[in-house]
């Protein structure tokens, strides 16, 4: 299977952020699919996860598919408007998110077979 069948819109997904002194937060989130080769999330009761991408936009993510396991790393960039948020927000059920958060995916690593596969 491929990491990006995780990815699917509606799978469950650990994001991971930190702020800027280094201290982590983990929150599990519902995926929204690939757009534009980049993960979509739905900003919908998150608080420290926000603060943190907008410090400094650094996301670790750890997803589960069948019986693969994947830890992806990433960029954030949050969108309170436009065709990012048009799209989050037409994807979600309530609670509807205030924010899109786009993941630009920069490494996927394969925990089982320990290596990159991206």
């Amino acid at each position: 299977m491929s990491w990006k069948l995780s990815l699917q819109e509606r799978q469950k997904i650990v994001l991971a952020t930190s702020s800027n002194k280094g201290l982590p937060h983990a929150i599990v989130v519902l995926s929204l699919g690939l757009v534009d080769e980049k993960l979509l999330v739905g900003a919908c009761l998150m608080k420290t996860s926000l603060k943190n991408i907008k410090e400094n936009g650094k996301v670790s993510i750890a997803v589960m598919n069948s019986n693969e396991y994947y830890r992806i790393e990433g960029k954030a960039k949050i969108y309170s408007s436009g065709k990012y948020f048009d799209e989050a927000y037409k994807k979600s059920n309530p609670p509807m998110p205030k924010a899109a958060i786009l993941i630009t995916i920069r490494e996927v690593f394969d925990l089982d077979k320990q290596k990159k596969v991206f």
